[in-house]
């Protein structure tokens, strides 16, 4: 396997959980809308853990696309929330393009290795 592709994955896997982990603390703990109801918008996120760990490039597509929900939310609450909430919402805004940048990494290179490898 390519180092860059195994690098990408493993930041990519990392990302998704550390966006997970942010937004279950920042809705059920450390500064919660509501009655915490706004914790379920990591469940997609959760729904393509198992797809990275397998390599599914379909996943990686869509996780690609979704991220930007996160980006956008991110966006939003860091320019009308303030204080740990602003702060959370920046950190949020960060993980997402993060992930962005590293599963996008990973399609090129796995894309590219694939090109390559045809006749």
């Amino acid at each position: 396997m390519d180092p860059v592709v195994a690098r990408a994955r493993a930041l990519t896997l990392a990302a998704m959980l550390a966006l997970i982990a942010l937004g279950l603390a920042w809705e059920l703990w450390l500064a919660p809308t509501g009655h915490g109801t706004l914790a379920i918008k990591v469940l997609p996120l959760v729904g393509g853990v198992a797809g990275v760990l397998r390599h599914r490039m379909y996943t990686f597509r869509w996780l690609s696309l979704l991220v930007w929900l996160y980006v956008a939310e991110g966006a939003v609450r860091a320019n009308t929330e303030a204080g740990l909430s602003r702060a959370l919402a920046l950190a949020e805004l960060a993980l997402a393009m993060l992930l962005f940048i590293v599963s996008t990494i990973y399609i090129r290179r796995r894309l590219r290795r694939g090109a390559a490898l045809s006749p």
